[in-house]
């Protein structure tokens, strides 16, 4: 019998939504039931990906050149490490994929979401998240958190338009696919928003098992 692939877990949300600081705490709630965990994030995860990731939160660029690079980084990270961790049957955390460029590319930067899923298709094969955990705030509350937070990079310091576009159009890919995306109200306390992951994670985790 072929091994069991693994299974592919995704935080997502605007910045200010605070999944950041869950991630640790789910990485080590899933160690108690993945046979490997891999940790990472988007962009970045690989030496190529992380030089992108600096070139994508520091330098300015047109949105076209923005698009491109994401998906760039995407690529190299799914070749060497997200896709060879699930053939193994591990686990992969990954702190944003695909569903952060529609909601900033698509959403924010207002780019055709054709062309998004045209790169979709090319560079993924087919590869998706198991499960994505939607770190969901109002604008308000994610523009404090921000305001709060380090150096604004490129995108943190975008105007509220942005983020509220970006916001919709996460809004809008888990309205249309609430079987993987479970929203989660990261408005709320932190042990509110860990006892709202936990019951998501175990509650799938064990259908899955």
């Amino acid at each position: 019998m072929a091994a069991r692939q693994g299974y592919f877990i995704t935080l997502e949300g605007v910045d200010g939504a605070g999944k950041s600081s869950h991630m640790d705490w789910i990485a080590d709630c899933l160690r108690r039931y993945a046979p490997e965990l891999v940790v990472t994030r988007e962009p970045g995860g690989t030496p190529a990906g992380e030089h992108l990731r600096d070139m994508l939160l520091h330098q300015p660029m047109h949105q076209d050149t923005e698009l491109m690079l994401m998906f760039a980084a995407r690529c190299e990270h799914l070749r060497t490490l997200i896709s060879p961790a699930l053939a193994r049957g591990g686990w992969v955390l990954c702190d944003r994929f695909t569903d952060a460029t529609y909601a900033y590319q698509g959403g924010g930067r207002e780019l055709d979401d054709s062309r998004i899923a045209s790169l979709e298709q090319w560079v993924q094969l087919g590869t998706q998240p198991d499960l994505t955990l939607l770190f969901d705030v109002p604008l308000e509350v994610a523009r404090a958190r921000r305001t709060n937070a380090r150096e604004p990079d490129r995108f943190e310091a975008e105007a509220d338009a942005f983020f509220e576009r970006t916001r919709q159009a996460y809004l809008r890919r888990a309205a249309a696919a609430p079987g993987r995306i479970r929203i989660i109200d990261a408005s709320r306390s932190m042990d509110e928003v860990r006892a709202s992951v936990e019951s998501v994670l175990m509650e799938r985790l064990q259908s899955w098992q």
